[in-house]
């Protein structure tokens, strides 16, 4: 029978009563909790609802302890300005899952859920921009294709200069570090989105500047890039480089930027959203 029917009691022959054989619903809490502790977190969901036995076993702190990053007790202290003694392991999951605002709500950080890997978003708002103040050559945008529901929009300019800096716990590992940009202005006609390029020039003439470093010196990355190169009207993520970390419980420090400072010819018609590090792989 099914596993909500494990207990069912029927007729045998001779009228008496024979117990059913054991189903799911009968096995051990400790055991099931156990097998759930070699499944990805989106099979622990799914596998939570089969019945009581199951729901109770998928919030036992040891099946969720290998699904969270190994510093996940200084991100809770970072992130939620929590004591991680108060919280469950599978509530830390989720709510690093969830999309946490830090810096004054110029940065982001989420957990991926299927492979628990950190990944950070800073808004151009937390970066230090030549002119972005002054509407001749810079407008800021509301737009739903941010994460942050705005972006900066480089009307045309001589000497382009955008720089910010990141102070954060990464777990041990490779990430990879990128611009979000777009060539275009967002614009939405009779209710559909539209990108207007006519002010989309400059770029194919000398390419822009893309660089990192970390604050111990070891880790440098310098990348050219044409931006004309990327289709108008669509967001692309410019690869900056790779760096690793080797100790999550110390904070990693990054700067970064990106320029073009010939002011041999303007540059116009591009948007910029975010710097975004993800994992390397």
């Amino acid at each position: 029978m099914g596993v909500g029917f494990s207990g069912f009691v029927g007729k045998g022959t001779g009228g008496h009563k024979t117990p059913s054989k054991p189903g799911l619903g009968d096995m051990p809490e400790s055991s099931v909790a156990l097998i759930l502790s070699f499944l990805d977190p989106p099979e622990i969901c799914k596998l939570a609802g089969l019945n009581r036995a199951f729901h109770r076993a998928s919030s036992a702190d040891f099946v969720w302890e290998s699904k969270l990053p190994e510093n996940h007790q200084r991100l809770v202290q970072k992130l939620f300005d929590e004591s991680p003694q108060t919280l469950a392991n599978k509530d830390v999951y989720a709510r690093l899952c969830c999309a946490n605002r830090f810096d004054g709500g110029t940065k982001e950080v989420w957990m991926e859920k299927s492979r628990g890997e950190i990944c950070v978003s800073i808004s151009w708002e937390a970066m230090k921009i030549i002119g972005i103040d002054d509407r001749r050559y810079w407008n800021h945008i509301p737009t739903d294709e941010s994460r942050f529901h705005k972006v900066a929009y480089l009307q045309q300019i001589w000497w382009l200069e955008v720089s910010g800096n990141l102070e954060f716990e990464f777990p041990r590992g490779n990430y990879g570090l990128y611009f979000r940009l777009l060539l275009g202005r967002p614009t939405k006609r009779l209710g559909r989105r539209v990108y207007k390029l006519d002010h989309v020039h400059g770029w194919d003439i000398k390419p822009v500047r893309l660089q990192f470093s970390t604050s111990d010196g070891r880790q440098h990355v310098v990348s050219h890039r044409y931006l004309n190169d990327q289709p108008a009207g669509q967001w692309a993520l410019h690869h900056v480089g790779d760096f690793s970390v080797e100790s999550p419980n110390a904070a990693t420090k990054i700067e970064f930027s990106m320029t073009q400072i010939d002011c041999t010819h303007t540059k116009g018609g591009m948007c910029l959203d975010s710097v975004m590090i993800l994992p390397a792989n």
